[in-house]
């Protein structure tokens, strides 16, 4: 289960989330890398505790079950580090491929989570084929992002890896994720995205990867 800011703040806006999201996170975090750590039963209560505080914290402020992200929270085992979101920039011709997510009926670039045991490359074309029907071929990486910085993906922290793609067979077809399939014109890109998947940046770095052969990776 993933728990979305627009699940969690009251208001729609989650441009900019509140500081306790962040403590709410870290303590998570910390608590579920100490639990892991914890060497006798008085470290792993004060560890739980710590847990219990970040599921109510969050709570306080939403509409979300306590008991429900508590047991999110116990789901999550180990040391805790960001997890991966990977997305496919697929040119052809001029125009990119583009996504409409049926969740939230904004547009994206294909990609979703990296499961585990994924090469990156792989995980990427999977992606991008079960979300368009489009057949891809990782070629370069455009850029890594701190998914958080801009707009907290989810409750968990995020990084995301843009790559290029290149077009190797296929044909366009929604999913039981996606309602359309299109390529877009860099001034004709849809004003609706999907805030939580692809922004504005994203896509302005896509572009420059199309105009400059040899552009750096960006990242973070």
């Amino acid at each position: 289960m993933l728990i979305a800011m627009k699940d969690i703040l009251n208001s729609n806006d989650n441009s900019n989330a509140p500081r306790w999201v962040d403590w709410a996170r870290e303590i998570q975090a910390l608590a579920q890398t100490g639990y892991h750590y914890s060497e006798n039963d008085y470290q792993r209560q004060r560890n739980y505790r710590l847990s219990e505080i970040a599921a109510e914290m969050i709570n306080t402020h939403s509409k979300i079950d306590k008991a429900q992200l508590f047991a999110l929270f116990q789901e999550q085992i180990g040391y805790a580090t960001p997890r991966i979101d990977v997305r496919g920039v697929v040119f052809r011709n001029d125009s990119l491929l583009m996504v409409r997510e049926k969740a939230d009926g904004g547009w994206t670039l294909p990609g979703g989570w990296a499961d585990v045991g994924d090469v990156p490359s792989e995980a990427v074309e999977r992606e991008v084929y079960e979300e368009s029907g489009f057949r891809v071929q990782a070629r370069s990486i455009i850029g890594v992002y701190d998914a958080n910085r801009i707009m907290p993906i989810e409750l968990f922290h995020a990084y995301k890896i843009v790559f290029r793609c290149d077009l190797i067979g296929g044909q366009g077809r929604p999913s039981n994720e996606t309602s359309e399939v299109n390529f877009f014109d860099y001034d004709d890109l849809p004003k609706t995205l999907s805030g939580e998947r692809t922004h504005l940046r994203h896509l302005e770095d896509a572009f420059k990867s199309m105009q400059e052969i040899n552009k750096p990776t960006v990242f973070d």
